[in-house]
């Protein structure tokens, strides 16, 4: 079976168990779209997370490869434990995203190779540049770091407390927003986010202060 997913992000992915041997999938197909005999048309529909949703997407103008940088976009935070792309909010992020501009700059780069650094910089690009799912698995990053001889204690590398900090502030949000759709009526529900536009004079997501006042 080929989709597009067009949401991939840490959150949806999954271990089957607890054990070091186990298969890792992919959930939450809500916006996943079916490819025909391998090829899809292009696709319109405005859909994702701001952290790692490619700037295509953003223009309403994708197919399939819009994964990929999704991909590489969760490769950057596996290894460093922040996103390429970062803002105050969502427009911030989404702006970010729009310009594409990324570092490895930061103390957390200097242990990671330039072939990890090399993978993402194709990941992370412009679609007539970036690499299809096929040619990230032919990378030599990829090619080490699954051969059956290697130990995987990359794993001892990655920042975990900024992966934590990263991940605490996401869950906040999530269960939030589970806490609002479990107890909630949708009537109720609907009322809230008409209150919410209402008090959201800029559209940006956010309720500012100066809003709330």
């Amino acid at each position: 079976m080929n989709i597009v997913h067009r949401d991939l992000k840490p959150e949806n992915f999954l271990f089957v168990s607890e054990s070091d041997e186990n298969d890792l999938k992919i959930i939450d197909f809500g916006l996943s779209k079916m490819l025909v005999k391998g090829k899809l048309q292009r696709m319109k529909t405005r859909a994702g997370t701001p952290y790692y949703i490619s700037p295509e997407v953003l223009t309403g103008n994708y197919d399939v490869s819009c994964d990929m940088w999704s991909a590489g976009c969760i490769l950057y935070i596996l290894l460093c434990g922040y996103p390429p792309f970062y803002g105050d909010d969502n427009n911030e992020i989404l702006a970010n995203v729009q310009k594409g501009k990324f570092d490895f700059d930061d103390e957390e780069w200097d242990q990671v190779s330039k072939e990890a650094k090399d993978l993402i910089s194709k990941l992370i690009t412009s679609p007539e540049r970036r690499l299809t799912a096929e040619e990230a698995l032919q990378h030599k990053w990829i090619r080490y770091w699954t051969k059956r001889d290697v130990n995987a204690s990359v794993v001892t590398r990655l920042n975990i407390q900024n992966m934590k900090k990263f991940q605490h502030s996401q869950k906040i949000k999530q269960c939030a927003l589970m806490a609002i759709a479990v107890q909630s009526d949708p009537k109720d529900i609907q009322e809230l986010k008409e209150i919410f536009e209402e008090l959201d004079r800029n559209g940006d997501g956010n309720i500012n202060f100066e809003e709330l006042q």
